[in-house]
């Protein structure tokens, strides 16, 4: 009861703020951004973990550098580096779980997605002059990609939801910023980015599980 009342209530304020703060308000729509967030790690917080105790602590400490991600974000080399932080926290995280193997085809999208962001997004600045910009692009690619590679082999699905729609969110913020304009983004970016730091969340409370796989179609 207690959990579901914590995600309505993200819910509520992660739609007020996308939806009804006005962007001139810099300050206070800061502020608002944040309110879903710290609810975010009170819900992890509130979890009841069936997974190592390590693995939850992890996770709170990033879903926090990821609040502060948010507030930084406006000065956007400063947001790059918190959020690649935040990231090396959910990595450490996900290796605490048992880890499997992950798919053929799951590596190989994977691949070609960072493979295509880094010539798409981190291209268009080196082809400009911005070269230390299109290095941190690279770098910040990287570390995602491996993110949802952890993620993956975790075989969790509230895990993997959750880096799959990080991924997707940090694209759809890159393309928009860097290559062309995307209607409606701020909609697109930050719902898909509180719903995967729930998933993300909520997946203290997961149990590791075993998945029967044909293991000629994995990789080791």
């Amino acid at each position: 009861m207690i959990r579901t009342l914590f995600v309505a209530a993200i819910t509520i304020m992660g739609i007020i703020y996308i939806f009804f703060i006005p962007p001139e308000a810099v300050g206070f729509k800061i502020f608002m951004k944040l309110i879903p967030m710290a609810l975010v790690i009170l819900f992890a917080i509130g979890t009841r973990s069936f997974l190592p105790r390590m693995y939850k602590r992890m996770i709170i400490i990033g879903l926090f550098v990821s609040m502060i991600a948010d507030g930084v974000i406006y000065w956007f080399l400063a947001g790059l580096v918190t959020f690649f932080i935040a990231h090396l926290f959910y990595i450490f995280a996900f290796r605490k779980i048992p880890r499997k193997a992950i798919p053929k085809w799951a590596a190989t999208l994977l691949l070609l997605y960072g493979v295509g962001m880094a010539y798409w997004i981190a291209g268009s600045q080196f082809r400009i002059g911005e070269h230390f910009l299109g290095i941190a692009i690279i770098a910040y690619i990287s570390i995602i990609l491996l993110m949802g590679w952890m993620a993956i082999r975790t075989h969790l699905p509230l895990v993997i939801m959750g880096a799959l729609l990080f991924i997707f969110s940090d694209s759809v913020l890159a393309l928009d910023r860097f290559v062309y304009d995307i209607p409606y983004r701020d909609a697109f970016v930050m719902i898909t980015y509180y719903a995967a730091q729930v998933f993300i969340a909520a997946s203290v409370g997961s149990r590791a599980i075993k998945f029967s796989v044909n293991p000629k179609s994995l990789i080791r």
